[in-house]
């Protein structure tokens, strides 16, 4: 069978590829071998991206010293934003709920907030957004994105008096 870097429970882009079952990500759960290499392998695609795991308890990022050139690449090929959307949701699948979080801050705040990223804006808003698991970190994501989205009037990924009154 094909190898997959961050596996999922649903086809991809390759159809020879399979998908994970519940049990063999209990498996991949519980080897230790097997999460450090998945934490390797995350690591090398966020240098690929220009980004840092800067701790890996708590799966926050920053900005990679090759940041610029990276970001050049991220903005030029949407390629890259089906391969981020794999990461977040293979994060997930592995328990790794709060590196979602960090990975969708970051690429909402290089979007919405320092607009380094024009070209990845839309996939942070529509997918990245939606991977998270946790609904109240993805409700708090959204409002962040909706503090943030200029002009606010346009923001379409939430109610707006919801978003108003959030707390």
């Amino acid at each position: 069978f094909p190898f997959r870097l961050f596996p999922l429970r649903e086809h991809g882009m390759n159809w020879r590829a399979r998908p994970l079952t519940c049990q063999e990500i209990q498996a991949f759960r519980k080897s230790k071998e097997v999460m450090d290499r998945f934490i390797r392998a995350y690591k090398l695609m966020l240098g690929f991206y220009g980004i840092n795991l800067v701790n890996e308890e708590t799966g926050e990022l920053e900005r990679a010293e090759n940041w610029r050139e990276r970001f050049e690449n991220l903005n030029r090929f949407s390629h890259n934003n089906l391969r981020i959307t794999r990461i977040l949701k293979c994060l997930g699948e592995m328990g790794y709920e709060d590196y979602q979080v960090h990975l969708v801050k970051f690429f909402l705040t290089e979007t919405l907030v320092e607009e380094t990223l024009p070209n990845v804006k839309r996939s942070a808003l529509d997918y990245f957004l939606f991977t998270v698991r946790s609904k109240e970190k993805r409700r708090e994501l959204v409002h962040y994105a909706w503090q943030h989205f200029r002009p606010q009037s346009g923001f379409v990924w939430g109610p707006r008096d919801k978003l108003q009154k959030y707390r």
